[in-house]
């Protein structure tokens, strides 16, 4: 194992520690790493201020790296924003089983059925990375710098996501690691998210959070410090709304504020949990209306949408969402195999889906939430953004199941050069009808000359493609280094 430290962009003086001179090596993205439940760092803890300090492995670009935010020479106000994006919670392992029929539907009985499938633990290649692993993966697999934050388990389960994650390249921040333990065992176990698919390919889902009336992780109180400094130090955090199913709502406030303090822009996907969480507890709708507000980018399915505001047009409730948010600069309307919308203030620009053979759409929007970070940081047009969205969703369609099998980079580029979009006139014709006289409307076409049609300024996906080729090159993570 090559261990190296790596510094800042200011430089940090190495107490004594470890007993030798250790090569320096400098690195754009300082990342943090939680290994087999243990925290690792070349810096003592017990000092004032805070830094970042890294092992990286084998000064490969896709290789995971060890850090840990400790207490040292009072740096506090040194961190830059290099990582690209960090997710909050709903990290899970999916064990995905093919079932003769869906689990039924009265709780109780879901739950012993659970139960049963829980008594017997299926072979290891059933098992997949789930939750916000999905975003994490797909974006570090379009060269973003990634961290998840959340809470695994020291057991097997958990081991296989540190794992997977390290794979991929992205740090795991662990939350409340080391307070004591002031709840069962199981309270403190990985989340297992059973994904039982029928012979019609149809999925069904099952998870102990499902029965419990609490977060499953409702012992966390607070943020660690550790956890602040990688929100301070992410250009994005992300959280959907699969994150209330492990984390408090009061928890949850406090990282959107911390982040809204420290300048972190916010992504949230309310999912299928916002029609729910709009009706929850105080505490719920509290936490919700904080998301709604303070979001920077929000994204919703065009159902979603409709379940938040009461609007059929998914157009018309974006507009809503985004009057009603204070900090909101986009609302992301996802239409499946129609395409997707970002709406802004001035804009509403639209990108018909590509055309692909549809496997399994598990885990297609987790993986269009990273894309739109993509083109949110690069600060791409708004129809690139889209169209770079679209494909990622498209190749993790192509597809079974998510995690490890959600979009290569090959796969979308692959994609985005076929450049085979489902154009349908007939339907943004009549969506976008009348919208024109207040918004820019753009709209990407596969006509090799932009033009006006409809009220809409129509981009040409043979003018996009050329212009997104060379963006979507991972960079090296790693540069300058300097032999000991």
């Amino acid at each position: 194992m090559n261990l190296a430290t790596v510094s800042l962009k200011s430089s940090v003086p190495s107490p004594p520690y470890l007993g030798s001179p250790i090569p320096r090596l400098l690195l754009n993205s300082p990342i943090s790493y939680l290994s087999r439940s243990r925290w690792f760092s070349v810096f003592g803890g017990h000092n004032a201020g805070s830094v970042v300090s890294l092992y990286h492995l084998n000064h490969r670009r896709d290789s995971s790296c060890f850090c840990s935010f400790n207490n040292i020479y009072g740096y506090n106000d040194a961190v830059v924003k290099d990582f690209d994006i960090a997710t909050l919670g709903n990290l899970c392992v999916d064990i995905v089983l093919g079932v003769p029929q869906l689990p039924p539907a009265a709780p109780e009985d879901r739950m012993s059925y659970m139960e049963q499938l829980s008594s017997c633990p299926p072979d290891k290649q059933f098992w997949e990375a789930g939750g916000n692993c999905n975003t994490a993966i797909s974006a570090a697999r379009l060269g973003l710098h990634c961290a998840a934050i959340g809470h695994v388990g020291d057991e097997i389960y958990g081991q296989f996501l540190l794992d997977v994650l390290d794979t991929e390249g992205i740090a795991m921040i662990g939350m409340n690691e080391d307070g004591d333990k002031n709840g069962s065992e199981a309270s403190y176990e990985t989340l297992l998210c059973w994904v039982l698919v029928d012979p019609m390919q149809r999925h069904g889902f099952c998870s102990r959070a499902d029965f419990m009336k609490e977060p499953a992780f409702s012992w966390m109180t607070e943020l660690s410090g550790d956890v602040k400094m990688a929100i301070r130090q992410s250009k994005i955090l992300f959280c959907n709304g699969y994150g209330f199913d492990d984390l408090s709502p009061a928890l949850i406030m406090t990282a959107i504020d911390y982040a809204v303090e420290v300048g972190t822009s916010i992504f949230f996907d309310p999912g299928p949990r916002g029609k729910s969480l709009s009706r929850g507890s105080p505490e719920e709708r509290q936490a919700l209306d904080r998301f709604m507000q303070h979001s920077d980018v929000l994204l919703l399915t065009a159902d979603e949408a409709k379940s938040l505001t009461g609007m059929d047009d998914p157009v018309l409730a974006g507009q809503t969402l985004l009057r009603q948010g204070t900090q909101t600069k986009w609302v992301v309307i996802k239409m499946g195999s129609k395409g997707s919308i970002i709406i802004t203030k001035s804009t509403i620009a639209c990108a018909p889906a590509f055309k692909v053979n549809i496997v399994d759409t598990v885990g297609c929007g987790d993986s269009f939430v990273a894309a739109i970070a993509f083109g949110f940081i690069h600060k791409f047009p708004l129809v690139s953004t889209l169209t770079i969205a679209n494909a990622v969703g498209a190749a993790t369609a192509m597809g079974s199941g998510a995690g490890r099998n959600v979009a290569t980079l090959d796969q979308v580029l692959k994609i985005i050069r076929a450049a085979d979009i489902n154009e349908d006139e007939k339907f943004w014709t009549s969506l976008l009808r009348g919208k024109s006289d207040s918004y820019k409307i753009i709209l990407l076409s596969k006509m090799a000359i932009s033009e006006r049609n409809c009220g809409s300024t129509l981009v040409s996906l043979q003018n996009v493609v050329p212009q997104l080729l060379p963006k979507l090159q991972p960079p090296s993570r790693i540069k300058d280094v300097v032999p000991s």
